[in-house]
């Protein structure tokens, strides 16, 4: 019997791998799933650095369980507030399309959840891969209450990059020796900087280098010759900074949830509310090795946590070997950049760029120029207990001159959906209400900003350009601005006041990185780009929560496009009262 022979014609062959796509396609969907979670936000007893203290957690973890989903899974976690604080749970770096509900920022998108109550955030993941986290958004409960969001490619839909063997998720915090809440309290209270954090942490641990904390040190575990995906997330309340491990070199190959262009280093940076996925190869003597994490400071004469936290790298040879032996050699301690080395965090940063060539808006409908920074407000009392600030002042901090209020009776969101007045204005300046030498010897009768609770109007589909630039009132610093709802395009950086005349002529307008936290540089500036296709009321802000509670903040309203697809959902029924 002849075997029989098949050919494809080409038009057939087109109409095959056309249909064979569509199913892969229908099936990635058919397989994204539902997760169905429960935070509980508790008090409990945590010992760190030999005292016990009552924290505030999610599911009495600290930090926080961490969430693993799929790009296109929906999720819907039921937050359960039995503390004694309003709380609010932000999901940080998810667009939250047309779903400002689910976006969590206390009194903008939403009123809290008051003790006692519940309230269940239901979001989808759409094209979003990579590592991400969440977080409270109200008050300083986030120094304890936060974990990762890890958010894997469909089923079937590779990394970009060799599969590593295991993934390990390190989340960077602070950790005070007392009540952070009572921390910040005190600062609002006396006007002046609040105290700087105890120590940092990995995962919730110091680590070797503080007292009482060895023997719970977090430990990595590795073979030799295998690579691992450490997923890094800054979960630090105020605090940009270095991460390295000793002898070792890190592939950069992804931030924010963004593929990068692979490139290796020794030490990254990472600010707070960024995240980082590195590749490291166990290439290395099998032998203990550090991983360490110390502060990024750019302000000048301002007190700061100079202490390192580390976790252990751990060739599991080196372990078994000691064991035998009934001994463990000490780890090897990492280099780290010094406190203050902006030169070494610039030249990481600008390593960073998009895989390939990818759209950015060229025609710009809306060219705005944000100063940031902080500002002194003047006491009529000599001598106050409320004016511990400089020469009798308080601390305060703006965009363009004007320091953010918060509402205390209604949500942004609710008030702008519901059309409630009174709640804010409009009229947030595009530009600095008085143009100056933003970097040099600032006259005193600028460092005063005004108050109020302004917001900026943008029309759906508007292709936006924003300057941030800092100042020197006070001092200049690295501001991370983190901008819910989007991910942005960072074109372009540099130092001094930037040149609208020269500057953009230097524009990275082929691969510049995706962010949705970038810092300002110290004395300098940073321009991203973005189309404003996700209708809502969105916050942007210094994510040193130090700042954000000083007013460093502003809004976008982004209107409502043409048709459902392009308007904000309906609230959802258990929407908190306000």
């Amino acid at each position: 019997m002849e075997a029989s022979s098949f050919t494809l014609k080409p038009w057939s062959s087109c109409l095959f791998l056309c249909l064979l796509a569509f199913l892969t396609l229908l099936a990635s969907f058919a397989a994204a799933e539902t997760h169905y979670h429960e935070f509980v936000v508790e008090a409990k007893p945590v010992k760190r650095l030999c005292r016990t203290h009552t924290i505030i957690t999610v599911n009495g973890q600290f930090p926080g369980p961490n969430l693993e989903v799929r790009n296109g899974d929906s999720l819907a976690i039921k937050v359960t507030n039995r503390a004694k604080y309003n709380v609010t749970i932000h999901w940080h770096g998810l667009r939250q399309l047309r779903n400002p509900w689910a976006d969590g920022p206390a009194y903008i998108t939403q009123c809290p959840i008051q003790p006692g109550a519940t309230y269940t955030y239901r979001f989808t993941i759409q094209d979003q891969e990579g590592t991400l986290w969440w977080h409270a958004h109200s008050q300083w409960l986030r120094a304890t209450v936060y974990g990762a969001l890890i958010i894997y490619p469909r089923l079937g839909s590779p990394y970009p990059f060799s599969m590593p063997k295991k993934e390990f998720p390190i989340l960077l915090g602070e950790w005070w020796d007392r009540n952070p809440l009572d921390v910040q309290r005190l600062a609002q209270f006396t006007g002046g900087a609040p105290n700087a954090s105890d120590a940092y942490t990995i995962n919730g641990q110091p680590g070797d280098l503080y007292r009482c904390s060895k023997q719970e040190t977090v430990r990595i575990p590795v073979e030799s010759g295998e690579t691992i995906l450490l997923r890094i997330i800054n979960s630090a309340l105020n605090q940009e900074l270095f991460f390295t491990i000793a002898n070792h070199r890190l592939t950069v190959v992804s931030a924010d949830a963004a593929y990068t262009k692979p490139f290796t280093t020794r030490v990254i940076m990472v600010g707070p509310g960024q995240t980082t996925d590195v590749l490291l190869t166990a290439d290395q003597p099998p032998a203990h090795y550090y991983a360490a994490a110390r502060v990024y400071q750019t302000a000048q004469n301002a007190p700061f946590d100079n202490t390192t936290t580390t976790a252990i790298l751990e060739y599991k040879s080196a372990a078994a070997c000691s064991s035998k032996k009934g001994k463990f050699s000490a780890p090897v301690l990492p280099l780290l950049p010094a406190f203050n080395d902006t030169a070494t965090a610039t030249a990481y940063n600008v390593q960073i760029k998009s895989p390939s060539r990818v759209q950015i808006p060229t025609q710009i409908d809306e060219n705005l120029f944000f100063i940031v920074g902080l500002g002194l407000i003047n006491c009529t009392v000599p001598n106050s207990p409320r004016c511990q600030g400089p020469n009798n002042t308080r601390f305060a901090a703006s965009m363009n001159n004007v320091s953010f209020v918060f509402p205390r009776t209604n949500s942004l969101m609710q008030a702008y959906y519901n059309g409630i007045p009174g709640v804010f204005t409009t009229d947030f300046p595009p530009v600095p209400p008085v143009q100056f030498d933003y970097t040099g010897n600032v006259s005193r009768g600028l460092w005063t900003p005004s108050r109020g609770t302004k917001l900026y109007k943008l029309k759906y589909g508007s292709s936006v350009q924003i300057v941030m630039q800092d100042t020197s009132i006070v001092t200049t610093e690295d501001h991370p601005m983190h901008l819910h709802g989007y991910h942005f395009y960072v074109v372009g950086s540099g130092f001094g006041n930037f040149n609208p005349r020269t500057d953009p002529a230097k524009f990275n307008l082929i691969d510049p990185p995706l962010r949705n936290t970038i810092g300002t540089n110290p004395g300098g500036w940073v321009a991203i780009r973005f189309v404003a296709d996700n209708p809502g009321v969105w916050l942007m802000h210094c994510h040193l929560d130090a700042h954000l509670v000083l007013g460093l903040a502003m809004a976008f309203v982004v209107e409502n496009g043409n048709g459902p697809l392009q308007s904000v959902i309906p609230p959802p029924a258990d929407l908190p009262r306000c």
